[in-house]
């Protein structure tokens, strides 16, 4: 069943016109709609090399032409089509319900309204609880709740660890401290950002009731729970539960007992040396990305949550003190630890994590002189180590190699600095951006960011930075691609589908994504970020990709890039608890600027 994500309630708008057999060109809209001083921008694409002089934007209800504009510059082939426009109408601010028309060509109804993004942020907080592991509020059941048992750790291996809990890393039942942290922070910065987006509409254990705590918080409070079953003691430090054995099958969660202990399952140890117990190997060379990711998570935990639990802020802000040391004594990065198959999460990065615990713990303020100040030096150094996250200066990357996709720590450090080194932390946000548009201005979709597994979400990191910069700044040069991005998950791509599951309702997303819980159950993944399309290179040469369906979007594949609404696609179409995590954040965002004036 879907649901509305919508706060007000409003006659549905309808779905995409079904191409005709003789259909050569179509205009791809955001699903979501606009926002009326935001950037209004669709894009027409022909599979035949074709001009288009003018747009007209059309009120649904009375077929009134409302705004008609020439259609401008011509951007060429992109992927499947041979001519491309962008249509900008964001001069056009009315209120309502509108469709494009270019000839007899016209797009799916889309609204122009402030309220275009209300509710859409706690929408996508469903999914994030549909993960949750131990005991799972959409199942009203538990599962994993006997691990684990420790492997590469100074005690003995098989040694018993209370690790239950955290959340589900994708489809898949593996879950990792890296990307579990990383998605604990970003739901405790939107909340920290944006405090007033959020419903209270759930309690802690998930299950609907309200708690008096905003449900985002709830969530975040969630995975801290367990990155502190993680980091036990001051020198014990997990990085890992479970391993790729977890891919035998397809399964609702449960207790899995294919592990060799039981109902457990192996935890795995940061030691900061490869590892990997059958025949791959990582090439791990420290701790220091998941310490750092850890560190920053506590000590911003710490920050939010001690006016109304200052014994458990307590335990957060010293654990995020005994994580940030151990970083420092094993500087380098910790990959996850493959099994049977070559693939795992190849971060080579950690400078980011270790500038952004830095600032946190500046921010905590416990610290005082000189040691407080050492934090905020340490950040300052961290972030010159890495000032352009290094996917955005390549066309490609390994699997989760440059992680997170954005620098988080050069926003909070920003924040705190003034003059000359401000305006140097700042700088490095803009040479990213700039990297990326002056490729992306020449597509008509301003599209420059990699396909490579999970391009949606380093689309959504993306989108996020150049959030940062221009809030950082007030400089609106980079809005309009910016916007390109945001428009892009939600359907302004060349498959005019929302990459989102559920959302909106009425439009066109995904429907068979690569899930247990839809493949065998029917159970909707509400909210759940699938991972993106992928450079037709990539696509070709995965291991054990086959699909399931004819392809509904076919005539929309290219050389260039892919994506398959279908179960059989694993590498475009699995939704992942981090990516979904961060978009949290992107529409918390979006729905905060309402009413907010914005130059073009």
């Amino acid at each position: 069943m879907r649901y509305l994500f919508l706060i007000p309630v409003f006659t549905l708008l309808t779905v995409a016109f079904r191409k005709s057999d003789t259909q050569t060109a179509w205009v791809r809209i955001n699903w979501l709609g606009y926002q009326p001083t935001g950037s209004k921008v669709a894009v027409w694409g022909s599979k035949i090399d074709e001009p288009l002089q003018r747009f007209q934007v059309i009120e649904a209800k009375t077929g009134r032409v409302m705004y008609d504009h020439q259609a401008g510059k011509a951007y060429g082939t992109y992927g499947p089509f041979r001519q491309s426009y962008r249509l900008d109408f964001s001069a056009f601010r009315k209120p309502g319900t509108y469709y494009l028309k270019t000839g007899v060509v016209r797009s799916p109804e889309f609204r122009i309204a402030e309220d275009v993004y209300e509710g859409a942020a706690d929408f996508c907080l469903r999914y994030m609880r549909q993960q949750r592991s131990g005991y799972n509020p959409y199942l009203k059941d538990s599962c994993h709740t006997h691990d684990g048992y420790t492997m590469y750790g100074p005690m003995p291996d098989s040694t018993h660890v209370d690790v239950s809990g955290g959340w589900h890393d994708a489809s898949d039942y593996l879950q990792y401290s890296t990307t579990s942290a990383n998605a604990t922070y970003h739901l405790l910065a939107a909340y920290r950002d944006f405090p007033d987006v959020f419903a209270d509409k759930h309690q802690a254990n998930g299950l609907e009731g309200s708690n008096a705590i905003a449900d985002v918080l709830d969530e975040a409070r969630w995975g801290l729970d367990w990155l502190l079953k993680m980091h036990p003691t001051d020198n014990w430090l997990f990085n890992q539960l479970a391993d790729d054995r977890d891919h035998m099958g397809m399964r609702i969660p449960k207790e899995d007992d294919f592990y060799g202990k039981g109902f457990e399952r192996p935890v795995y140890f940061c030691t900061g040396q490869p590892q990997g117990l059958f025949r791959y190997k990582n090439r791990t060379t420290g701790v220091a990305s998941t310490a750092g990711k850890f560190s920053s998570a506590f000590a911003l935990g710490y920050q939010l949550l001690r006016p109304q639990d200052p014994a458990f802020a307590n335990r957060l802000q010293h654990r995020a003190q005994t994580a940030y040391a151990l970083g420092l004594q094993k500087p380098g990065a910790c990959q996850t630890a493959p099994g049977r198959a070559p693939y795992f999460y190849e971060e080579d990065n950690w400078t980011d994590d270790m500038e952004l615990a830095s600032v946190e713990l500046y921010n905590v303020g416990q610290a005082r002189g000189q040691l407080k100040q050492d934090y905020l030096n340490k950040a300052i150094a961290y972030a010159g180590q890495e000032p352009v996250t290094p996917w955005i200066k390549n066309d490609t990357a390994r699997h989760y190699q440059w992680y997170p996709f954005i620098n988080i720590g050069h926003y909070e450090l920003a924040k705190q600095l003034k003059a000359k080194q401000r305006q140097e932390i700042i700088s490095y946000y803009i040479t990213g951006i700039d990297t990326i548009w002056q490729k992306a201005k020449n597509n008509a979709f301003y599209r420059a960011i990699p396909f490579i597994w999970c391009s949606n979400n380093l689309t959504v990191s993306f989108a996020i930075q150049c959030y940062w910069y221009r809030k950082l700044t007030g400089d609106t040069q980079y809005a309009q691609l910016e916007q390109a991005c945001f428009d892009w998950l939600f359907g302004c791509n060349p498959w005019g589908t929302s990459f989102v599951y559920g959302l909106p309702s009425w439009g066109d997303t995904p429907v068979d994504p690569h899930s247990a819980f839809t493949h065998l159950k029917n159970y909707p993944i509400d909210g759940g970020l699938v991972d993106g399309p992928v450079f037709g290179s990539i696509y070709r040469n995965l291991i054990g990709i086959t699909l399931k369906d004819p392809d509904e979007y076919a005539e929309f594949q290219s050389d260039l890039v892919v994506y398959h609404d279908d179960y059989g696609d694993y590498s475009t179409n699995e939704p992942t608890m981090d990516g979904t995590a961060s978009l949290v954040y992107l529409l918390a965002a979006k729905q905060a600027e309402k009413n907010a004036p914005r130059k073009r």
